[in-house]
């Protein structure tokens, strides 16, 4: 696997691989390397757009969540620089705003941690959606509900979070506390 900010060799095809999570980066991107990917990585929004305008991936893995910036916007930025490459994101921090918001932008796949690297190759490669995915047998629990409502309104307010607290009609430093949280379970 590549350093940060390296140029991966052009044997196998590129994949540009953007996390914070230095650590999570490395195995993943060992076990993408294993798979005949040439790994780039990235920790930072500023550094992975860099790097994609050097190495032009044509695969590329982005986490949602990349330190206090969003991956979304780096998604949207991927997709205007080559309209080819094939954008899954990753998550820890899943909701159907920001599912429905990166495919919106230019994702084609959109998984939630811990996801495997063969899961990751497999998003990249689907070409068509399941039709065989069942719906969830329950109703969302209402504080999922309210998680669920908390990241839509954010992304509406493009992760400005002292606009999203005042739509909310809620103290901004309350907000930040319920976002730091991870989602509750269905």
């Amino acid at each position: 696997m590549n350093k940060q900010g390296e140029e991966p060799s052009t044997e196998h095809p590129v994949l540009l691989l953007v996390d914070d999570d230095e650590l999570y980066c490395e195995v993943l991107g060992d076990a993408l390397v294993k798979r005949n990917y040439a790994v780039a990585t990235a920790h930072k929004l500023g550094d992975a757009l860099r790097l994609a305008a050097q190495v032009e991936p044509e695969y590329a893995v982005v986490d949602l969540r990349i330190g206090t910036e969003s991956g979304l916007e780096l998604v949207k930025q991927l997709a205007a620089l080559d309209e080819n490459t094939r954008i899954v994101m990753l998550t820890g921090y899943a909701s159907v705003a920001t599912a429905v918001e990166s495919i919106k932008l230019g994702a084609i796949h959109y998984l939630t941690k811990p996801a495997t690297a063969d899961e990751i190759v497999a998003a990249l490669h689907r070409k068509e959606g399941d039709s065989s995915v069942s719906p969830a047998e329950q109703p969302l629990s209402v504080k999922r509900l309210e998680w669920e409502h908390l990241q839509k309104v954010l992304t509406e307010h493009d992760g400005n979070i002292s606009a999203a607290a005042r739509a909310l009609n809620m103290h901004r430093r309350t907000l930040q506390r319920k976002l730091a949280k991870r989602p509750v379970k269905e």
